[in-house]
């Protein structure tokens, strides 16, 4: 059960930090900044983006570890996948909800203006096509977003799981009596 309690804190940290870039970015686009500082905050921002979903990951994952003194590898990876399905949850909600119900306009605004420029490509089959694709755009953007943050979290835990907890390849060295 312990667990799925740290792994419960860290998918809400995990996912509110990643929760927390999506809106930020997404003012800095309707902010009429001009291009250059918005180009650098974006980028900015998905470094402290990055580099804090590396370090709460770690920091979760030592957590468990430490709480926890018969974990081993297997464990912490364990755990780790936990959090990265919980917070993967918590993003894809949020990003399911920005488009569904906070800022649907807006989406549909920038669907229709990327419609009309690709209208002279698009005969009436695949025009309709893009309209029924863009009405299931809340569901694509909530699962893909899901699949997504699984994938790169479980990926994440692997490689941080093999060095929490650190071993000691001499704890079973016992030097002979001479």
């Amino acid at each position: 059960m312990n667990m799925w309690n740290i792994a419960g804190k860290a998918g809400l940290a995990l996912g509110m930090l990643s929760t927390a870039y999506l809106f930020i970015t997404q003012w800095i686009g309707t902010a009429e900044l001009p291009a250059f500082i918005s180009i650098i905050a974006n980028m900015l921002l998905w470094v402290v983006k990055f580099g804090g979903c590396i370090w709460l990951m770690i920091y979760f994952m030592k957590k468990f570890a430490t709480q926890n003194p018969e974990a081993d590898n297997s464990k912490t990876f364990r755990m780790g996948i936990a959090s990265a399905l919980l917070s993967a949850l918590v993003y894809s909600a949020f990003s399911f909800a920005n488009v569904a119900f906070f800022y649907p306009d807006m989406f549909a605004e920038q669907i229709g203006t990327m419609t009309q420029q690709m209208a002279p490509m698009l005969d009436s089959n695949m025009t309709a096509e893009l309209e029924k694709t863009m009405q299931r755009l809340p569901q694509i953007t909530f699962f893909s977003n899901l699949i997504y943050c699984f994938i790169y979290g479980t990926i994440l835990s692997f490689a941080v799981s093999r060095s929490i907890p650190s071993r000691n390849p001499f704890a079973d060295y016992k030097p002979e009596d001479q």
